[in-house]
């Protein structure tokens, strides 16, 4: 019988980026690398990522908690708790919260490459590297993301 996994409260990788955290409850190792999820908590009034786009993966997000402002190219869309999010390959994006409350959401990758993305991430951030658009293109080349530079502000 194939091996099943659960991740309780409180378990999994927890991995802070800025402000916000992402607690990795599957790393891909469980489904042969065909999916990787993480749950996104961001703080009130915090920005998201530059906006940027993946060439590999596609991503998920199911609001949680919170209401979470996807900007997709130009046009930024309020979504409230229990809406999901799809976002393929090449769409420009990102995402923030401009709210008084904190927002939860359950991102899927797939495939699951992204998640170690999170993890060089988090060693950018322990080794005293600020979080900028230009020290953040190196690792996104790693794993086919570029900044969407039409759309920056």
């Amino acid at each position: 019988m194939a091996e099943v996994s659960i991740v309780r409260p409180g378990e999994g990788e927890l991995i802070a980026s800025g402000p916000s955290q992402i607690r990795i409850l599957e790393d891909g190792s469980n489904t042969a690398h065909r999916l990787g999820i993480g749950e996104v908590v961001i703080p009130p009034h915090t920005p998201g990522p530059p906006q940027h786009r993946h060439a590999q993966h596609d991503e998920g997000f199911y609001v949680l908690k919170g209401t979470v402002r996807f900007t997709i190219g130009q046009d930024d869309h309020d979504v409230e708790a229990g809406s999901w999010v799809t976002v393929p390959p090449g769409a420009p994006h990102t995402f923030a919260n401009p709210g008084d409350e904190r927002a939860v959401m359950l991102t899927t990758f797939t495939p699951d490459h992204y998640v170690q993305y999170f993890r060089d991430l988090k060693a950018m951030v322990e080794s005293g590297q600020p979080l900028t658009r230009e020290t953040m293109v190196p690792i996104w080349q790693n794993y086919a993301t570029e900044p969407s530079t039409e759309f920056a502000p």
